[in-house]
Parts: C-alpha cells; structure tokens; sequence
C-alpha cells in the first residue's frame, strides 16, 4: 500500500524517490495518509496549498486529539524562520503557532532587536498539532510531518533558521547534544545558516537576568542574529 501512495507522486515515468515532483501532475486529493510514506520534496506550488492539505492531514495518531492544526504565522518572505518544538494548548485551540506566554516572551525578544513579525519572521513548529499534555512528539510523528516542514522551509527561503530547544534541533539537524552545550552556535545545514537557541518557555522557567543566565545568553544569541542578518541584507 505504501509503495501504491508514494507512486501516486512521481512526476513521470523516471521519478525516483528524493525527485523534485511536477505539482501540475500531482493529485492533491491522494496525498498519503501513513506517515510512513514520505511526502516528496517540492510537491507543493505555495505555502498556502500546504497549509490546505496540513489542516487535513491524518498522516499520524496526533490528528485524533487535535483541536486545530497549526500550520504557521509570519511573513512567507521572512528572512528569519523560527522552528519550535509542537503547538500548546493555547496553541491547538487557536489554530497559531507561539501565542501562549512563551510566544509573548518571543515577540518581547524578536522586538528587542527589532525584528517585526508580521515581516521579518517565518513561524512554524516540527509538529503541527498539539502531542497530548504537551509531551515531546515522538520520531513517528516528527517524521510524518517533516515533509511539511522541509517544504516550508524551500518556500519561505529564509538568509536564516532558528532552532528553538532540543526537539527542533534534533530534528532538523540531527543534532541530539543539549541545547545548552550548542545554543548561539552557527550551524550550516542545506546550505543554510542555522542557530541553535533556547526555547522560550525554558527561559520563563529560568527568569533571572544575571550574566550568565538563559535570558542573558538569549540577549546575546539574539543579538548576534540581527548582526547576521544585517550583515547578509547589505545592511
């Protein structure tokens, strides 16, 4: 069956799997429903036909307790995207990634060096519905939504990706060292500069703003990706 869905996405006899598929010869309709059938890359013609098939999807168990899939926010042009972890409660009941108080925290902290976003950043999570109680989502289902993700990330074509906490880290890259052990550390993956940062809500658990502290290294961490991007705009 498997091997049924994937074939329903080759662009053409010579269609390998890893091919960039033809979207005019794609039919939405049977998109695969097991996570474990990858979803080509280049299948889709924009973010908000994604966003369509994303808000259907039922390629793992999370889309039996989900209340709404949450696709993204921001700007699809964003120089910066911002991958976290999966939605929240706050989250999952609004359909928006990053509105509970970690996603107020990230604002107050990408408005600090005067990053708008409805502009300058792409929001998304590795997961796009809620794990139940907020638990780490698990390798099946990070796997049945990476293709979202990978897509997501070809179409905004952002100068930079931040990796918030260990799970988007971890997932993206491959890296499983501690988020501490790596954050504010550039990284290149895909031809991309990509960062490694703490998650807001680990910085609400830890408030302290002595040197050394979360929010402090954050405060750097920040900083140093306003550089870059001044840096890579010709700014």
């Amino acid at each position: 069956m498997a091997d049924e869905q994937f074939s329903l996405f080759n662009a053409g006899s010579g269609a390998t799997e890893g091919a960039i598929a033809d979207p005019s010869t794609v039919d939405f309709d049977a998109i695969p429903t097991s996570g474990s059938v990858p979803i080509p890359p280049g299948i889709y013609p924009d973010l908000e036909t994604l966003g369509t098939h994303c808000r259907g999807c039922v390629r793992c168990d999370l889309s039996e307790t989900r209340t709404n899939v949450v696709v993204s926010r921001g700007s699809p042009t964003a120089p910066v995207l911002i991958i976290g972890e999966g939605p929240g409660q706050q989250e999952d009941e609004q359909g928006v990634p990053f509105v509970g108080k970690s996603g107020q925290l990230l604002e107050k902290i990408l408005e600090s060096v005067r990053f708008n976003t409805e502009t300058d950043v792409y929001i998304c999570n590795i997961v796009k519905c809620r794990p139940p109680e907020n638990r780490v989502p698990t390798t099946a289902e990070v796997a049945a939504c990476k293709g979202y993700l990978l897509e997501q990330i070809r179409m905004v074509d952002p100068k930079i990706i931040l990796l918030t906490g260990a799970t988007a880290l971890k997932a993206l890259l491959g890296v499983k060292s501690g988020i501490s052990k790596v954050r504010g550390q550039w990284m290149e993956w895909e031809g991309r500069l990509c960062m490694p940062i703490f998650h807001p809500a680990y910085l609400l658990r830890n408030p302290s703003r002595d040197k050394g502290s979360p929010k402090w290294l954050m405060w750097q961490d920040i900083q140093a990706v306003r550089a870059k991007v001044n840096e890579l705009s010709g700014s």
